[in-house]
């Protein structure tokens, strides 16, 4: 069972993309800078557990959030299936793309065979839009090649791996309630929610708090790791390519105010919009760095890339302020 005339999504970060070719199937087609607006996805997280062999550090809000974020704000119902029955979990999938509706999933691309670079992260996504007897064919960002098809044996690992960012063979569909869309209210709501959590962090690992602790943090990392360039290269690739849209989704969250204030005619949110595009320059120069150190071992690139942070953390506290008293006047 194939669906004939999908309509993918082209895209760099997988969840946006995900998400926004299943909105096409319902006559929704918005940008992906709105779309990671609309699901009040900038944010900021620095993670280290023993078990990991260095480091996490992301730039937005957690997996799932950002689609549950955008139907709420779109006034979209979403439903949403988790199941530990790998039978159950095809089932789920197949009894809607034989009616001819594509699925958001969510998995391991470590398994999927277009997958190149092996590295297990279970928070990936991918639109299933068919099946056959051998394999998947699923629409995914544009650097995995669009439209895709992994085997069915692997794609069946995939939604069912274990560990940090998992789900139990997580799909999901979309429906609209209406034909209305109220663009306008659900920007405003959106950028409203996505300040008041970014200046509210639950923890010092979080947001603004967060940039400023990882200023620290990184200097006791490239002190104590076991292999420099291994570190802070691979953290450096995710943060420009891994599906960020580069300089960490900074890019994303300025082309999508720049967007929104040409919208809601709001000379102030384009004002923020110039700001993050300097805060955007700044995480690729920290990338940069990173990227140097790794290649030179010379702690003198962390150095230089602590002293950004901390300008940075202060410059994007002080950014979602600002959008916050601009939405607050509205």
């Amino acid at each position: 069972m194939i669906i004939e005339n999908i309509k993918p999504f082209v895209g760099q970060h997988c969840e946006s993309t995900t998400t926004g070719t299943l909105l096409k199937q319902i006559g929704i087609d918005l940008s992906e800078p709105m779309l990671f607006g609309l699901g009040e996805g900038i944010g900021f997280i620095f993670w280290k557990m023993k078990m990991m062999d260095f480091p996490f550090i992301g730039g937005r809000v957690k997996t799932d959030l950002l689609t549950q974020n955008i139907c709420k704000n779109l006034d979209l119902n979403i439903e949403v299936y988790e199941t530990s029955s790998v039978k159950k979990a095809w089932q789920n999938v197949t009894k809607y793309v034989d009616q001819g509706k594509a699925v958001g999933l969510k998995l391991d691309c470590y398994h999927l065979n277009y997958f190149t670079q092996k590295i297990h992260f279970a928070g990936h996504y991918a639109t299933m839009y068919g099946y056959d007897d051998n394999n998947a064919y699923l629409v995914d960002t544009e650097q995995q090649g669009g439209l895709v098809k992994t085997s069915l044996k692997n794609l069946e690992l995939a939604r069912n791996e274990k560990g940090a960012m998992s789900s139990k063979n997580l799909s999901y569909v979309i429906n609209r309630k209406s034909d209305n869309l109220d663009l306008d209210s659900a920007i405003v709501n959106a950028i409203r929610a996505n300040a008041l959590s970014y200046l509210n962090p639950p923890i010092k690992n979080f947001n603004f708090k967060g940039i400023l602790k990882t200023s620290a943090e990184i200097k006791k990392w490239f002190e104590s790791s076991a292999d420099v360039k291994r570190d802070f290269q691979t953290t450096a690739m995710m943060m420009e390519r891994a599906g960020t849209g580069g300089s960490l989704f900074r890019n994303l969250y300025k082309d999508f105010l720049k967007e929104a204030g040409e919208i809601l005619k709001s000379k102030e949110i384009i004002e923020v919009h110039k700001i993050f595009t300097d805060v955007a320059e700044k995480w690729k120069t920290v990338s940069e760095l990173f990227h140097m150190a790794g290649e030179t071992e010379d702690i003198v690139y962390i150095n230089q890339a602590s002293e950004i942070l901390v300008d940075l953390s202060h410059q994007e506290k002080s950014a979602m302020e600002s959008l916050l008293l601009v939405i607050e006047r509205k």
